[in-house]
């Protein structure tokens, strides 16, 4: 019985699940680096989910990523002024499409009915 009350089910007055978390990293210097974003209001987050499978579906399969604790998530970007985390954020900006190729010639070329 023991076993079912030491569980890292988090209470329902916790804000956070409990648990280490899925958290996105980039590249850095002197090895990975928690990638923080911003807030459709601007604001800086860190942001992270609670299964991997909910981090590759917002951010790609091929999104690096560690397990932290909330606390320490917190504390690793706190220096950096962030004090937001956002766990399983559910929409994010469509990823960049190239641009279209471009004609330096046409460029050049000023368009039919005007005057050179």
């Amino acid at each position: 019985m023991t076993e079912l009350l030491c569980g890292d089910d988090p209470e329902p007055s916790d804000p956070f699940p409990a648990g280490p978390l899925f958290v996105p990293v980039r590249p850095g210097p002197a090895g990975c680096a928690v990638r923080v974003f911003r807030t459709p209001l601007g604001d800086r987050t860190a942001v992270a989910f609670t299964s991997a499978r909910s981090l590759a579906a917002v951010l790609g399969t091929g999104q690096r990523w560690i397990r932290l604790a909330e606390p320490a998530l917190r504390e690793l970007t706190a220096p950096l002024g962030v004090t937001a985390v956002t766990v399983d954020p559910a929409f994010s900006a469509p990823a960049p499409r190239p641009l279209p190729s471009w004609d330096s010639e046409a460029a050049l070329t000023p368009a039919e009915g005007t005057a050179r």
